[in-house]
């Protein structure tokens, strides 16, 4: 079964709740991979239009991507086992459920956005914690950090996107996966990814 693509939505919802990519380049048949994360920027229709984050300049991985910008940012969301000992039907083999995206992009370093890409980034992190962290508290640290950093923006070229999440499974045997698989993240989207399919009481926690 080909599992679906998912829409515009689902795509930055997995980008925003989990926004720790690998970004991987290439050069010369020699690859380079980054964990960073990354935000997401939309156009006027809502939909993903680029990646903002920094990384250090002492990176090799900016030469490469100043000499050869296109690069793909890999994310993972919420994934795990699926056991058999959670379903009732006897002949059910365990699978594995997921939520992933490859963005093809290119790159563009913007340092001169080097200190909104920290503020950015720590405002959407710190939101909701009870005294979140603002750049003022780093003091004299601040201009030294942002002289080993250097931000960029990714331009989306293409995505694709997977949400493996119970759509094959016989309602029955979705509704014990959700219920018993102990993990509120995957449920949630196991529950989003089959809305049309699930009571509405079971839809009412997503």
């Amino acid at each position: 079964m080909k599992f679906p693509s998912g829409t515009a939505q689902d795509l930055l919802k997995l980008i925003r709740e989990h926004p720790l990519a690998w970004l991987v380049s290439a050069q010369g048949g020699h690859f380079q991979a980054i964990p960073l994360p990354l935000l997401a920027e939309t156009d006027a229709s809502g939909g993903l239009s680029s990646l903002f984050g920094h990384c250090s300049r002492a990176n090799p991985q900016v030469e490469h991507l100043r000499a050869n910008p296109r690069a793909l940012a890999l994310f993972s969301g919420p994934h795990g086992y699926m056991s058999p000992s959670l379903v009732s039907n006897p002949v059910w083999v365990p699978t594995w459920n997921y939520a992933v995206a490859a963005i093809e992009v290119d790159v563009d370093f913007v340092p001169d956005e080097t200190l909104e890409s920290v503020v950015r980034l720590s405002d959407t992190m710190e939101e909701g914690l009870p005294d979140p962290w603002t750049i003022e508290r780093a003091g004299p640290r601040v201009e030294p950090m942002l002289g080993r950093i250097i931000a960029f923006r990714a331009q989306v070229r293409s995505t694709w996107a997977s949400f493996k999440m119970g759509q094959d499974e016989t309602l029955t045997a979705l509704s014990e996966l959700i219920s018993g698989t102990g993990d509120d993240a995957l449920a949630g989207w196991m529950t989003r990814m089959n809305a049309q399919r699930l009571p509405q009481e079971a839809l009412a926690s997503e």
